[in-house]
């Protein structure tokens, strides 16, 4: 729009008289009927400055800014005056165990307390060195005498096989250590034992063996010819206290074991050769006690 108004105004300054004057044949004017500002000259100098103008009002205060950073830890100040004490706390869960401290120095010794109760038996040591010989010592051999001994007969014939043969008719039995009621011989003293046995046989074969414990230690064994026979043994054996002895028929249908009372026997004897000399030397040192 502007730039149609200044195209306007350009040919009015050119004819000086409107277009359609010079088209009725109207005389010719060069004075100007309109004008329009020219193009902007250019900028002159900068002027003084003026005077301030007065102040003008306080505006809103602004909104508060970011926090800045974390400034620098200061320097520790001075200790403050001590408050007082307050309330004392709940005690805390107790905590780790610290290292231990120096050792602090000996105290005085205490008085002897209360002897304890006596402690296991601990394990057996190595044997030391032999000592010296020792003044000569009060012989108690006579002191000391252990015995064991019996002398057993049977009252019947023929027994069963495979079982402690009963000798029921006791001859001798020192200690008591031969029990007639099982036909057992029960060691109560360990030591060296003699054992022996005669035994009369008719009518069938013998088969017969002295048992130790359940095991056979010796066996003999004797044929029957028609007539009266003797068969016998003897051995010797080391026994533990609790350790058992007796005669046992030990094939079958060889039971040809034959007693009577008015002219025959079978005997089954046994005793003590010498006594195990740890099992001496344990009772003498009770004795001593």
């Amino acid at each position: 729009m502007f730039v149609l108004l200044c195209i306007t105004g350009f040919a009015f300054y050119i004819n000086g008289q409107p277009l359609q004057s010079q088209f009725k044949g109207e005389n010719y004017s060069t004075k100007y009927v309109c004008s329009i500002p020219g193009l902007p000259g250019p900028p002159g100098p900068p002027g003084n400055h003026g005077s301030p103008g007065p102040h003008g009002r306080i505006g809103i205060p602004g909104r508060d800014g970011r926090e800045g950073k974390k400034g620098e830890k200061g320097e520790k100040g001075n200790a403050g005056v001590r408050g007082k004490t307050g309330p004392a706390g709940q005690t805390g869960d107790r905590g780790d165990q610290g290292q231990p401290g120096k050792r602090g120095p000996t105290g005085s010794v205490g008085g002897k307390g209360d002897m304890g109760p006596l402690g296991p038996v601990g394990p057996k040591g190595e044997k030391g060195e032999r000592g010296k010989t020792g003044p000569p010592g009060i012989c108690k051999c006579g002191q000391i005498i252990l015995r064991s001994a019996f002398s057993v007969g049977i009252t019947t014939s023929y027994p069963e096989e495979r079982l402690p043969i009963i000798f029921n008719k006791v001859l001798f039995n020192e200690e008591g250590h031969y029990n007639p009621s099982t036909g057992k011989f029960i060691c109560a003293i360990p030591g060296i034992y003699y054992f022996s046995y005669d035994i009369t046989l008719a009518n069938k074969h013998l088969a017969i063996g002295l048992v130790h414990n359940g095991k056979f230690r010796i066996k003999t064994f004797d044929a029957n010819t028609g007539n009266h026979d003797v068969a016998s043994g003897s051995t010797v054996i080391y026994l533990q206290p609790e350790d058992e002895v007796w005669l046992e028929i030990f094939y079958t249908d060889q039971n040809g074991l034959f007693s009577d009372p008015t002219w025959a026997d079978s005997l089954f004897s046994g005793f003590l050769l010498y006594v195990d000399t740890d099992y001496l030397d344990a009772l003498s040192d009770e004795d001593d006690l």
